[in-house]
């Protein structure tokens, strides 16, 4: 192989990576017309309202807010890029003080996601920045996402 292509094929398997995450292939999850908050409510219990970075203020006085996950609790992910209304996830197992798996919908476009890995990598070991699984890659995500903690149900 001459020696120019050789020094392409790196740039072209990052740029196989780089291209849009839109597509949502139905072998990824379960189809749904839910966005993430009203699958956090009927999957947690926790009945507040407004966009999903709202909750984490409007459960205060309401549910117990934590920077620690338990099972059942939902994760409040702040507005970030392209996701500016947060995200929530429902914590379903612990695996380690840093690692959890949730369910969650529309982290892929109409796709409910069950016990996926989300990485806690914040520098003091508080839930404030995670890394999340995205199954077409079937890897972690690069994205850092910020969080502001777990709402438990009452």
């Amino acid at each position: 192989m001459p020696r120019f292509r050789l020094a392409l094929l790196p740039c072209l398997a990052l740029a196989a990576c780089a291209g849009p995450r839109l597509e949502s292939p139905s072998h990824f999850g379960t189809s749904t017309r839910l966005s993430c908050v009203p699958y956090a409510r009927e999957v947690s219990g926790i009945d507040l309202q407004g966009n999903a970075y709202e909750w984490w203020d409007e459960a205060e006085g309401v549910y117990p807010r934590s920077q620690v996950p338990s099972r059942g609790a939902v994760l409040v992910f702040a507005p970030h890029g392209n996701m500016s209304v947060g995200h929530l996830a429902v914590v379903t197992r612990l695996d380690s003080s840093r690692e959890i798996r949730v369910t969650q919908a529309n982290w892929l476009p109409h796709r409910i996601e069950r016990n996926q890995p989300v990485v806690d990598v914040s520098p003091c070991n508080d839930w404030t920045a995670v890394r999340v699984w995205y199954e077409p890659a079937h890897a972690l995500g690069a994205s850092v996402y910020p969080t502001y903690g777990f709402i438990r149900p009452n």
